[in-house]
C-alpha cells in the first residue's frame, strides 16, 4: 500500500497531493451540501433558543458578526487547500508552516473535537428520539446511532457522501421553508400568530439590546459553536473528485449560505414571536411552529433536527478517521492507522474514533440529563484552536508566497492576510469571553489538561524518533506492504 506521494505536475504550480490511496469519491453535489450541512447544525437548532433569551433580537447582528469572521477562516483555509490539496489539512499546514508539534497538536486537538462533538450529537439525537418514544433509554438509542453510523462509514466515503447529502438536504429544505412561511405569515397574516407577528418585534420589547452589549456579547462562545463543522469541507480535501475547482465553490457559497440559514432563519423567527417567549432548551424552531399553528409542526422540526445531529455525529465519524491517518502518517500516531481497508477507508483509524465517541453512550447511561453540556464547550475550545491554526498557518504561507520562497495559490484570500489578522483577533476575544463566563471556563481547564497530555506525549514521540522534531512537512514515502 502506499501512503502520500508528492506529485510536482503543473497547473498552478503548487505543491499537491496525489489520491493518498483514498478513493476520490465526492462528487461535486456532495461536496457543495457536505459545505452547506457544515453550517447548520445543533447549535442554531437548539442552542439558539438560550442565546436569544440571553441576548433579544441583537443575536441575529453576533450570528452577522461571527458569520464574517467565519467567511475568513474560510478564505484563509481555500487559499491553503489549492496551495496543496491534501487530507488533514488543518494538521499539514500547521506543520509546514508552524513546526512538527503544532502539526501535532492540531491533528490530535481536531480528533478530540470530533469525539466529543459525536459524543454530544449522539446525546442529542437520543433526546429527539425521546420526544416519540420517552420509554427508550437515551443510551439504547443512542448507541445503535453509534453502530449504524459507524457501518456506513466503513464501507466507502461514496456512502458517507451519500447519507451526508440527504441529512443536509432535510436540514437545509426545513430551513428555507421555515422562512417562506414565516415570512407569508409577515406579509399576509395568517396563521395563528395574528397581529404579534411584526418586524417591529425586532425592537419593540426593550430595544435591539434589551439585556445591553455586554449580554449580548457574552453569546458569541454559543454562537461560535454553532459555526463548528463549517471547516469540514477542508478534510474532504483528499477525496474530492475535482478539488481545484469544487472547494472554491463550495466555499465562495459560504456566505450566502450564513445570511440565510443564520441570520435570515433568526430574523423571521424573531418577527413571527418576540423574544420574550424564547428560553433555554427549547429550540426556537419548535416554537415558531407551535406559534404559527401549524399541524404537527413540533414533530416536523424535532426529525430535523434528529437529523443534524446524525449528520454531526456521521462527519464526525469520517473526520476522526482521515485525521488519525494523517497523524500516523507524519509518525504521531501508531503505523497502524495508516492502512486502508479494501473499499479504501481508514478502518481502523476509524473504528478506534468510534470507540472513543461511545464514552457518550456511557454519558448517557449515568448522567442522560447533563451528557449533552459536559462536551459542547470542549468541543468550542477545540474548534477555536483550530481555526487558529488555520489563520497563523495562512499569515506564514503569505509572507512566504511574499518573499518568491513559495508558489502562489490558485485561490487566493481577498486582502491577503488582512482578513486572517482580524480573525485571530477576535478569536482571541472570544476565548477572553469563555474565561470570564464562570459556566464555560471549565473547558480552558480540560483543554489545558489536554495540552499537557500532548506535551508528555511529544517528549516521548521525540525520544523514539528524533528526527520527528526537525520535520516541517509530512514525509510522502511508501509505509506500507
Amino acid at each position: 500500500m502506499t501512503s502520500a506521494q508528492v506529485d510536482t505536475g503543473t497547473g498552478s504550480g503548487s505543491k499537491k497531493t496525489s489520491e493518498e490511496g483514498y478513493e476520490r469519491g465526492l462528487g461535486s453535489r456532495q461536496v457543495q451540501m457536505i459545505a452547506i450541512g457544515g453550517a447548520i447544525g445543533v447549535g442554531l437548532f437548539l442552542n439558539a433558543g438560550a442565546n436569544i433569551a440571553k441576548a433579544g433580537p441583537s443575536l441575529i447582528l453576533m450570528y452577522a458578526v461571527a458569520g464574517v469572521i467565519i467567511f475568513f477562516i474560510m478564505r484563509a483555509l481555500g487559499e491553503l487547500l489549492l496551495y496543496r490539496p491534501v487530507s488533514g489539512s488543518f494538521a499539514e499546514y500547521s506543520r509546514e508552516f508552524l513546526g512538527p508539534f503544532f502539526g501535532y497538536f492540531t491533528g490530535w486537538t481536531y480528533w478530540l473535537l470530533w469525539v466529543v462533538t459525536g459524543m454530544a450529537e449522539l446525546t442529542a439525537a437520543a433526546i429527539y428520539v425521546n420526544y416519540w418514544f420517552p420509554a427508550v433509554p437515551q443510551w439504547t438509542t443512542a448507541l445503535v446511532f453509534l453502530v449504524v453510523l459507524f457501518v456506513a462509514n466503513l464501507i466507502s466515503v461514496k456512502l458517507f457522501g451519500e447519507i451526508e447529502f440527504w441529512f443536509s438536504m432535510i436540514k437545509v429544505t426545513a430551513l428555507i421553508g421555515m422562512i417562506v412561511i414565516g415570512l407569508g405569515v409577515l406579509t399576509f397574516g395568517f396563521s395563528a400568530a395574528g397581529d404579534t407577528a411584526a418586524v417591529s418585534n425586532l425592537w419593540a420589547f426593550d430595544g435591539f439590546f434589551p439585556k445591553g452589549v455586554g449580554s449580548s456579547l457574552m453569546t458569541l462562545q454559543g454562537v461560535m459553536f454553532a459555526y463548528l463543522a463549517v471547516e469540514l469541507v477542508g478534510v474532504t480535501a483528499g477525496e474530492s473528485e475535482n478539488p481545484e475547482k469544487t472547494l472554491p465553490k463550495a466555499i465562495n457559497t459560504l456566505p450566502w449560505r450564513i445570511g440565510l440559514f443564520y441570520v435570515g432563519a433568526l430574523t423571521v423567527i424573531l418577527c413571527v414571536v418576540k423574544w420574550t417567549e424564547f428560553a433555554a432548551g427549547v429550540s426556537p424552531f419548535v416554537k415558531a411552529f407551535a406559534v404559527i399553528g401549524i399541524p404537527a409542526g413540533a414533530g416536523i422540526v424535532n426529525f430535523v433536527v434528529l437529523t443534524a445531529a446524525l449528520s454531526s455525529c456521521n462527519s464526525g465519524m469520517y473526520s476522526t478517521g482521515r485525521m488519525l491517518r494523517t497523524l500516523a502518517d507524519s509518525g504521531e500516531a501508531p503505523q497502524a492507522f495508516n492502512k486502508l481497508s479494501v473499499t479504501r477507508t481508514p478502518a481502523l483509524a476509524i473504528t478506534v474514533s468510534v470507540l472513543f465517541m461511545g464514552i457518550g453512550v456511557v454519558l448517557n447511561y449515568v448522567v442522560p440529563e447533563k451528557a449533552f453540556g459536559y462536551v459542547v464547550s470542549v468541543a468550542t475550545a477545540a474548534g477555536i484552536w483550530t481555526w487558529l491554526m488555520i489563520l497563523i498557518s495562512h499569515v506564514r504561507y503569505r509572507r512566504e508566497v511574499v518573499a518568491g520562497r513559495l508558489p502562489a495559490s490558485s485561490f487566493p484570500a481577498p486582502g491577503g492576510s488582512a482578513g486572517s489578522w482580524i480573525a485571530i483577533v477576535f478569536l482571541l476575544f472570544v476565548t477572553c469571553l469563555i474565561a470570564y463566563d464562570a459556566d464555560s471556563r471549565v473547558c480552558l481547564y480540560v483543554m489545558a489538561g489536554w495540552a499537557a497530555a500532548l506535551g508528555v506525549g511529544w517528549a516521548v514521540l521525540k525520544t523514539r524518533n528524533p528526527r520527528i522534531a526537525d520535520r516541517r512537512e509530512p514525509e510522502f514515502e511508501k509505509v506500507g506492504g
